[in-house]
């Protein structure tokens, strides 16, 4: 099993392999390069978006305000109707599902990463080719349809937002928030229902 395989997948996997790196290499430069660009280069920045996020829905409104910053870019699943205010971080080691009729407010952060806890599996070592490796996991993140993330919210990997929600400034998302949900705070907890 390639290491991309085992990433995806959420298992242990070493981040230095070659076929990573190329694909982190490649997003970052996609992202530098949208990030230079003004919201009136509309047709260069949407070919850098479909370049980067290939599992996109473009056939409606999708806008990326800029800066963004992807790891990868490919395991990034966006549906229509879908919004992003400015520095929008996306670590998308693993799968990162975002529905239909999503917005996102500005420095929000999508994070998949989960080191091991333990110090003896997360820190550098020989591996069995005399070469130094660092293990890490992800967890897949997914934000469900007709959601809103307002300003500087960060969601951990493993989460799920259900459908409807709205997650307030700040919070830290490490839970998840069932459908029709206003939910804030550090840690992020459902305040009340939306009807």
């Amino acid at each position: 099993m390639s290491e991309f395989e085992k990433m995806i997948r959420g298992e242990l996997y070493n981040p230095a392999d070659d076929e990573l790196y190329a694909l982190r290499t490649k997003a970052h430069r996609l992202c530098a390069d949208y990030n230079k660009l003004y919201d009136t280069d509309e047709e260069a920045r949407y070919r850098i978006l479909h370049e980067l996020l290939p599992n996109a829905t473009f056939d409606d409104y999708l806008y990326l305000q800029g800066p963004v910053y992807f790891d990868y870019g490919v395991n990034t699943y966006i549906g229509k109707g879908f919004y992003a205010n400015f520095n929008f971080t996306v670590l998308d080691v693993c799968p990162v599902r975002i529905g239909d009729n999503v917005l996102i407010g500005t420095n929000v952060s999508l994070l998949t990463p989960t080191h091991p806890m333990r110090w003896q599996d997360r820190n550098p070592h020989i591996n069995a080719d005399g070469e130094a490796e660092m293990l890490e996991a992800a967890k897949p993140i997914t934000i469900g349809n007709n959601c809103w993330l307002a300003g500087s919210v960060t969601v951990t990997g493993g989460v799920t937002i259900g459908d409807g929600c709205v997650i307030g400034a700040g919070s830290v998302v490490t839970r998840d928030i069932p459908a029709n949900s206003f939910a804030a705070g550090v840690p992020c907890r459902v305040i009340r229902a939306i009807s």
